[in-house]
């Protein structure tokens, strides 16, 4: 799709919209969010933004803002109706603004914007960008996408590792972002601290700071630029572009002040060069003139001092006078061009020298001076070998002679030592390690040897007069090189077939300590479990350990051969000791089990088993009998302890229910103790077989759940209850004497009890009770309740036994008798009187009872506060109390 024509024709094909490569999901991602960050860092000026690109396009408000904030310029007023006609306008106003700009809109429609075309959507936003961020850019009379692309060229230039030719795989590294803002605001980011081969943290970093300092928001991530194997070229020459526009404001005016200070450094700096190169010319061509008569001078000395003192001078022109010179003639050329090319730049006219002073002038001079030092020194030098060349070589092979012969020494006596036949293979080792370093040496003297023998030689050829003695000497220095070199194989093959059977019987050594370890280990274990006294309480457990004991016998074969497979490793040890004649040294290092000690625990472990055996065989029998006395004792408990059970539930029943007489039920009650007392034997004879199964240690028994203490405890409980009971129908047959109750009134009494004893446990509580007085008729206050409790539960447990109810009633029904007599008693001893007096009670009765009932007086006061005179009510609660009354 071509996006402008006429002055925008820079738009290539390649730049098109290309349809086919929007399809391409990692594309399409990164222009989405490249798209779509662009976008809001523009509508954010207006104080709004988009989240879905092709979405909030659709009504065209937001895409007519976007074109109002990034052209300064204000649209027609857009449609605010929500209905699709109204969206389709809308969307047309943008792209009739779009295409007002010069921009040809191809394949683009209001009705695919509106319709949320995911594809033409970014394809129009890309030319929105095109449009109003890239085509504006210029640079050296580029513009455009060449035109960004030469300005992130030229930015990044001097850095390393950033290569700028296109808007795509030039940036993966993020190298070129960090460069672009590190050359504009290099405070912002280290860039010596960068890697290339680290791209997420390069484009984090420069994404994250351009957000944070340069207001560029973060239009990709790192991960959508490495993830991808080309980036979008579209996405980041969008994110590129911000970066430019970021930057480009602050570097015209840079630009433009100090176009004017550099005009005027240029023009001063080109006036002093022209001095300096005159005055720098004329200092050397001096130089070279007075310093080449000195280098043509070949006078020859008639001593070797003078000639070294010579040589002396020279290196001293070569060390100290020339490089300076050379210094200054470099830096006169380097001078020379760097004016002529500022010169040229600024459209000045060329710089001529003085006449004789041009760069070829001394460029020849130079030329000359340097032949001349180049004969000078090769004269000298040939000078000096002449004299002392013979003398060099004759010192030089007295030198090496003795260092060669004081190496040498002792080394004959080292190579013919056997003390490899004692070593232990740790030694032997050291030894080769020593030896082979011995090997290395000699073979670095080799060169040495060569070097004497090629001294001697040369100074055979010149003549020297000491010939003789120098050619004996080395004669017997090579002489003694090859007997070195004898004795050092020799001494290589005795160590190295001493190692191989070192390594062998380590081997074995090392095979007979991993396989003894754990067979001593396991004939431990053995011994400790065979010897190890077992505690078992049943015939199962008995049995598992039985089958236990015969299933590590069973493992007894097997281990016998491992056995003899370990004392065969160590038999062959022996035989090679003996075979090769080998000095060993000590035991084996990697364990201290030895083959008798492997031996003797073996023999215990053969003597245990059968130990063991008669031990399980024991204890199999004593478990038996365990299990006779548990079924035996079982047995009886089962039959004893649901007897006990019932029979207590038996008297539970006739101590509640009413069948006959209160002698009738004593004696039914009596009968049933003496069929009690009757069953005892059995309770005895479970006795002894509790003794028995207490004198053979068993403390449990799964045949029953009934143990001998249950059984105590129940039948003490049965006998208990038994003569409690019958103790309660003897005090009920004495209140009902003593009371002259009749059995009716005692079934009754019985029947009211049974009827609010809900619980049927013989006994009523608190609140039972309570509710039977009220059916009763009696009309209860807490006060009254609470005295009447006090006497029915002096003990206040909060219960009512059927006794206490018997006494209760039993008195309730006397007292309305009792109160008469009282009355009766109160008018003869009174008279016409309401009250009693003291005198009168001395008077009328016996002087034991008179006493008796005037202390009880003593406290109540009568009427008319006569001190001890009591009315009715006092005399009578005085003599029965108010529990009584």
């Amino acid at each position: 799709m071509e996006h402008y024509d006429g002055e925008n024709d820079y738009m290539h094909q390649e730049d098109d919209w290309d349809r086919d490569l929007l399809l391409d999901p990692a594309w399409e991602k990164q222009q989405r969010k490249t798209f779509t960050a662009w976008c809001n860092s523009h509508l954010r000026k207006a104080g709004t933004q988009i989240e879905n690109i092709e979405e909030d396009f659709r009504d065209g408000l937001k895409l007519m803002l976007l074109l109002e904030v990034i052209s300064g310029e204000r649209l027609a007023k857009p449609e605010r109706g929500k209905m699709r006609v109204h969206k389709i306008s809308n969307v047309n106003k943008a792209l009739n603004f779009i295409a007002s700009k010069g921009v040809k809109l191809v394949s683009i429609g209001a009705e695919e914007i509106v319709d949320g075309n995911a594809k033409m959507t970014l394809g129009m936003i890309w030319t929105i960008i095109l449009r109003f961020a890239i085509q504006d850019i210029s640079v050296e009379e580029t513009s455009a996408k060449e035109g960004l692309l030469l300005w992130c060229q030229r930015k990044t230039a001097p850095y390393k590792n950033v290569n700028i030719q296109n808007f795509h795989i030039s940036w993966k590294d993020g190298l070129g972002f960090c460069a672009l803002i590190h050359r504009h605001r290099p405070e912002l980011i280290d860039y010596g601290k960068l890697r290339k081969d680290d791209p997420m943290t390069n484009l984090n970093t420069a994404f994250d700071v351009a957000e944070k300092y340069l207001d560029i928001p973060k239009m990709l991530d790192a991960e959508d630029i490495v993830g991808t194997a080309r980036p979008d070229e579209k996405a980041i020459m969008t994110y590129v572009s911000s970066f430019y526009h970021a930057f480009s404001g602050a570097q015209k005016a840079e630009t433009a002040a100090n176009r004017i200070c550099k005009v005027l450094a240029v023009n001063q700096e080109n006036e002093q060069l022209m001095e300096d190169y005159e005055k720098l010319a004329s200092d050397l061509l001096e130089w070279i003139r007075r310093t080449i008569p000195w280098l043509e001078n070949r006078l020859p000395e008639n001593t070797m001092q003078a000639m070294q003192q010579k040589l002396e001078d020279f290196r001293d022109y070569r060390r100290l006078h020339k490089p300076p010179k050379v210094q200054e003639k470099c830096q006169l050329e380097i001078n020379f061009n760097t004016l002529q090319t500022k010169l040229r730049l600024s459209n000045r006219p060329a710089f001529m020298p003085s006449e004789g002073k041009m760069v070829s002038d001394i460029n020849n001079a130079w030329g000359s001076l340097e032949g001349a030092e180049k004969g000078y020194e090769e004269w000298l030098l040939n000078e000096i070998r002449r004299l002392e060349r013979l003398d060099h070589l004759a010192e030089k092979f007295r030198q090496k002679a003795a260092i060669h012969e004081a190496w040498t020494e002792g080394k004959e006596d080292l190579l013919q030592k056997q003390d490899y036949e004692t070593a232990s293979l740790s030694e032997i080792k050291a030894l080769l390690k020593k030896h082979e370093a011995f090997e290395s040496d000699l073979a670095a003297h080799q060169d040495r040897v060569e070097q004497i023998a090629a001294i001697a030689q040369e100074l055979n050829e010149l003549d020297y007069y000491d010939s003789p003695s120098v050619n004996a000497r080395c004669q017997r220095i090579c002489d003694q090189w090859d007997a070195l070199g004898g004795m050092t194989v020799k001494r290589t093959e005795a160590l190295q077939r001493t190692e191989k059977l070192l390594e062998t019987i380590d081997q074995l050594y090392l095979e007979f300590a991993k396989r003894a370890a754990p067979f001593n280990n396991w004939m431990e274990g053995a011994m400790e479990d065979l010897q190890d006294t077992f505690i078992v309480h049943t015939i199962e457990e008995i049995q598992g350990l039985s089958t236990a004991h015969e299933q590590f016998k069973a493992t007894l074969p097997e281990a016998d051969k491992e056995r003899l497979a370990i004392l065969g490793i160590h038999n062959e040890i022996a035989k090679i000791v003996q075979t090769y004649h080998v000095n060993m040294a000590g035991t084996n290092p990697y364990t201290t089990i030895n083959p008798q000690e492997i031996n003797a625990k073996w023999d215990k472990v053969r003597q245990l088993v059968p130990q063991r055996d008669q031990a399980l065989i024991e204890e199999h029998a004593r478990q038996q009998n365990n299990e006779r006395l548990r079924r035996q004792f079982a047995t009886q408990a089962n039959v004893i302890g649901p007897w006990i059970q019932t029979k207590m539930e038996e008297i539970g029943r006739i101590s509640i229910e009413m069948h006959g007489t209160l002698e009738d039920q004593l004696t039914h009650l009596r009968q049933y103790e003496k069929s009690i007392v009757n069953y005892k034997p059995k309770i005895d004879q479970l006795e002894g077989d509790h003794q028995l199964i207490q004198e053979a240690l068993i403390f449990d028994n799964k045949h029953t759940n009934y143990t001998m203490e249950h059984i105590r405890v129940g039948w003490e409980q049965l006998l208990t209850t038994i003569a409690r009971t019958i103790n309660e129908i003897e005090n009920q047959i004495l209140t009902r004497d003593a009371k002259g109750i009749s059995q009716e009134q005692l079934n009754e009494f019985r029947a009211s009890f049974n009827h609010f004893d809900r619980k049927r446990t013989g006994i009523m509580d608190a609140e039972d009770f309570k509710t039977c007085l009220i059916s009763m008729g009696y009309n209860l206050g807490e006060n009254e309740f609470s005295r009447i409790m006090s006497t029915v539960d002096p003990n206040r447990m909060g219960i009512v036994t059927f006794q206490a109810f018997i006494d209760f009633m039993s008195r309730e029904t006397a007292d309305t008798d009792t109160a008469d007599q009282v009355m009766a008693s109160f008018k003869v001893l009174a008279g016409d009187k309401n009250y009693i007096l003291a005198d009168e009670l001395r008077r009328e009765l016996p002087p034991d009872q008179a006493e008796y009932c005037i202390a009880r007086m003593a406290p109540y006061t009568g009427p008319d506060g006569v001190p001890g005179a009591l009315d009715y009510m006092s005399f009578s609660t005085a003599l029965y109390g108010e529990s009584d009354l």
